[in-house]
């Protein structure tokens, strides 16, 4: 796998560009040719066999995005070690309970971690987890700022060790169907459950996804922002690029750091010509205006990409219109970390196809989508809805959970045997094409009527005063379920009930009077994951009075949030009383 990611570069052409690291620090671009990646790779790699580390192993690595992060993957790929990225914004408890599941013999951490001007205590979070985590024989430290940090017995100066390593291992020989990487991803239960990814069927998946989807050229410069503590970091930062022999940047940063024209000044200084981002951000970057935009030159963009969750019309026609100045192709893009790779786009298609707002479209090749209906039949037809499920294997799909196959079975083929089940809801279009609905389990049923709250989220979102908007079912004594709206403003402003009327008229008139939420509650800001994704279910917990038992909630970005949101609704409530 490394070979086909590095060693036939680096013969071919060894000083192309393989990584851009656009470290947290604003204008330090440090740029890494294949020739030192494999270096680099062969050297930490040397270093991890030094220390017992051997195929079949299972590596945790808890770092910010780097040269070196990327270097900790491919070194485990390189000697058939299995690692597992921790998001380095997850808690010590987080980590130990990945570590723990999948057995862990070492981490490779940084001392510190630098995001948004802040310095992020990585090395000490490590210390707390392992404390708990006798497969633990390990830990590698790497150097990100001059801080000192406590070394213990088990900890090993990792660029001290490489610098002594020899650059040349030679890759161990990977059956197909061996592991290359387990990734956790929350279920619908508490437990994240470690997803498993083989060799050639996922690297293959990643690389030709990467090249058609975004119709990548060769000395393109590919700039997806994601962590590559998330899949789409696997696969699209990593993998699929260096696969493709492309120029990857790594981004360490935040939208808004040190000011929120941070992308847009990287896609100028970079000359990035492919944009991958998250709607969350861009739903973020609305908020501050077009000026942020404006003020650099983004002439070198030629593909955007939105990845996450399914972008709102309003986020997708800024996206398009402001910062690819509608001369940009805008690739919506559907997939999970189950799937390995984009399976739902609106590329690759046939030349200068149409592309509709705010929909993934079409399925990739050899992607069979379906639709089924609560009996488990398949819908037939256009102009249609229904639970989406996949009908036959590709390359990229996940093996298995880690250590729970049963749970994996019952998750995704339990439902519509024969299928694999999403988990998400989508229409097909009267042409057609795919429009994801959101999650079935965010799927609300008002008096009979099924309703996907991301339908009414995205009605709300088209105020101009509303940036954000969660909208979760709670029990209704008529309707057997009502809507539940919690609203962020732009602006604190004083007509706040006069936003909450036009708000019912706008989801009235799009939706249907009955999508109209009977609560909407206004809330300084919402419970999100790391990556931004809004944790409804912490929102149900509130709403149906259950907030003595949250569940899990080290994966929430800001716990402070929830404090704010149970008070808010408290006054709520007695002002509904009163």
């Amino acid at each position: 796998l490394t070979v086909n990611c590095l060693d036939r570069h680096v013969e071919k052409s060894p000083n192309r560009v393989a990584l851009i690291w656009e470290r947290d620090e604003p204008g330090t671009a440090v740029y890494v040719t294949y020739r030192g990646l494999l270096d680099l790779t062969c050297r930490l790699a040397n270093t991890l066999k030094k220390y017992g580390i051997q195929k079949g192993d299972k590596v945790a690595i808890y770092m910010s995005v780097s040269p070196l992060s990327v270097a900790a993957m491919l070194a485990c790929a390189r000697i058939g070690a299995v690692h597992t990225v921790v998001f380095a914004g997850f808690s010590a408890e987080s980590l130990a309970g990945r570590i723990t599941d999948s057995g862990c013999k070492a981490v490779i951490t940084y001392n510190q971690g630098v995001r948004g001007g802040r310095i992020v205590e990585l090395k000490t979070t490590v210390d707390e987890a392992v404390k708990n985590c006798p497969s633990i024989k390990h830990v590698f430290v790497a150097q990100r700022t001059d801080n000192e940090v406590q070394m213990g017995d088990r900890d090993i100066p990792l660029e001290e060790e490489m610098a002594k390593a020899s650059s040349v291992c030679a890759p161990e020989s990977m059956d197909s169907e061996d592991m290359l990487f387990m990734l956790y991803t929350s279920g619908s239960t508490g437990k994240p459950k470690g997803i498993v990814h083989t060799q050639a069927g996922y690297l293959l998946y990643a690389a030709v996804t990467h090249k058609y989807v975004f119709d990548y050229q060769q000395g393109d410069v590919f700039g997806c922002v994601a962590d590559i503590g998330w899949i789409t970091g696997h696969s699209y930062v990593v993998y699929g690029p260096l696969c493709n022999g492309a120029t990857s940047v790594l981004f360490e940063s935040t939208p808004v750091y040190p000011d929120p024209g941070r992308y847009w000044e990287v896609v100028q200084r970079l000359k990035i010509n492919q944009f991958y981002g998250a709607p969350t951000a861009i739903r973020l970057l609305l908020n501050y205006g077009e000026e942020w935009v404006k003020k650099y030159d983004r002439s070198s963009l030629k593909t955007l990409g939105s990845v996450g969750e399914p972008i709102n019309n309003e986020a997708w026609q800024w996206f398009y219109h402001v910062v690819g100045e509608g001369r940009c192709t805008l690739v919506d893009t559907w997939w999970q970390t189950e799937t390995g790779g984009i399976c739902i786009a609106p590329r690759p298609s046939e030349e200068k196809a149409e592309i509709v707002p705010a929909m993934a479209m079409r399925p990739f090749f050899g992607i069979v989508p379906v639709l089924m209906d609560e009996n488990g039949k398949v819908i037939e037809g256009n102009d249609v809805s229904g639970a989406l499920c996949i009908a036959q294997p590709w390359p990229g799909m996940a093996r298995t959970i880690y250590g729970d196959h049963q749970r994996f079975v019952d998750a995704y083929f339990k439902t519509y045997p024969g299928y694999y089940f999403t988990g998400d809801g989508a229409y097909r279009t009267k042409k057609g094409y795919y429009q994801i609905t959101g999650r079935m389990d965010d799927v609300i049923n008002i008096s009979g009527h099924r309703l996907g709250t991301a339908e009414i989220e995205d009605a709300m979102a088209d105020h101009p005063e509303v940036p954000e908007t969660a909208v979760i079912g709670y029990p209704h004594k008529i309707k057997g379920e009502g809507a539940f709206a919690f609203i962020v403003l732009k602006e604190q402003t004083a007509h706040i009930d006069h936003v909450k009327e036009e708000l019912k008229t706008i989801v009235a008139s799009k939706i249907a009077k009955y999508a109209v939420p009977d609560h909407i509650l206004v809330v300084k800001r919402l419970p999100k994951t790391r990556s931004g994704k809004i944790m409804r279910r912490l929102l149900r917990k509130v709403v149906t009075e259950q907030s003595s038992d949250m569940g899990d909630v080290t994966t929430v970005d800001d716990p402070s949030v929830v404090k704010e949101i149970l008070e808010a609704y408290q006054k709520y409530k007695e002002k509904g009383s009163s």
